[in-house]
């Protein structure tokens, strides 16, 4: 979530005109994340947020979004829910840009997560994968190992200001996963972007997701490297064993993992962690001044992947093998 587009008090209050949640009392900006303009709002119905869908988000892919949502729901994940307007629809339109207002959900994310709630990050992921079977809308995973060298062809000649040798070592790396990436593994709806500031817990109990607006049709275990580069690792670096244990087995105590996927998840981590990094250094060397949002460091993820270049089994990431399914 960030801030890229300003809005009046006028021009809200308008736009809410359409809605059934009353008054305007209050708003603001929400600073976090990298992609939509976002508002807290609060009304005489209660608190809401206002998400304002910038160009980096394709038009043509809210419908998928915000029936996502409407789907998991229905399917009972917790999730917030896109408010109908007063004609039925789902968007509207705000400061010239498409706009929707969700549901708020009560939490907070956690700055330093423990394995107690990363074995409820791998259940609550298992349970998405399993809630979006049968929703009618596909979406191609625009960032995954087809995506990357686009995108990293828009960053490479200035890699070497970030740090030296990046341009180089990132090259490498893009051509080992586009000769090595798996296919044919289990594939349906995946979040593709299930970090703690998207998993909200009310004291040690995970209450809901946010944020699908990554969301998309991939390969399952894709998600599961994602959550394993987002959750597992300490403040200093170090992959954590502990967390890595419980939210795998969080994972599979509701949707067991394959022989084929536990044999591909090194390779699935290295892709997550680059594709992270690619998308940081795009924003760290992009990202205009003056914008309310919040950079992320690119060489984050460039430490990840040297951990997961080492990592030669799935064991390595706590993954307790007995009887994977075929």
């Amino acid at each position: 979530m960030a801030v890229y587009t300003d809005i009046t008090e006028a021009d809200l209050s308008a736009f809410l005109a359409d809605y059934d949640t009353g008054a305007l009392l209050s708003y603001k900006g929400i600073a976090e994340g990298v992609e939509n303009s976002n508002f807290l709002l609060h009304t005489r119905s209660g608190p809401y947020i206002l998400t304002l869908y910038e160009k980096r988000v394709d038009a043509a892919d809210l419908p998928f979004f915000l029936g996502l949502m409407q789907h998991l729901s229905a399917r009972g994940l917790s999730c917030p829910l896109p408010l109908e307007r007063r004609d039925g629809t789902l968007l509207g339109t705000l400061a010239g840009r498409p706009a929707a207002i969700i549901t708020f959900l009560e939490g907070v994310w956690l700055r330093a997560p423990q394995p107690v709630h990363c074995r409820q990050v791998g259940e609550a992921l298992a349970r998405l994968h399993l809630a979006g079977e049968g929703f009618a809308i596909t979406r191609p995973n625009d960032l995954s190992v087809t995506g990357w060298r686009p995108l990293w062809e828009k960053a490479e000649a200035r890699a070497d200001e970030v740090q030296p040798g990046l341009r180089a070592a990132i090259a490498a790396e893009l051509a080992f996963l586009e000769a090595e990436w798996p296919r044919g593994l289990p594939e349906g709806v995946i979040h593709a972007d299930l970090f703690p500031d998207n998993v909200f817990f009310l004291g040690e109990d995970l209450t809901g997701l946010i944020d699908f607006y990554f969301a998309c049709n991939d390969q399952l275990a894709y998600d599961v490297a994602i959550c394993l580069n987002a959750w597992c690792f300490e403040r200093d670096g170090s992959f954590s064993m502990e967390k890595g244990v419980a939210l795998l087995a969080g994972y599979q105590s509701l949707r067991p993992l394959s022989a084929s996927e536990i044999g591909a998840l090194p390779v699935l981590a290295r892709g997550a962690a680059l594709r992270f990094f690619l998308t940081r250094l795009y924003d760290w060397l992009t990202t205009p001044a003056g914008a309310l949002v919040v950079k992320k460091d690119p060489l984050e993820y460039f430490r990840k992947l040297r951990f997961h270049q080492q990592v030669s089994t799935a064991l390595d990431y706590g993954l307790a093998v007995s009887e994977p399914n075929a």
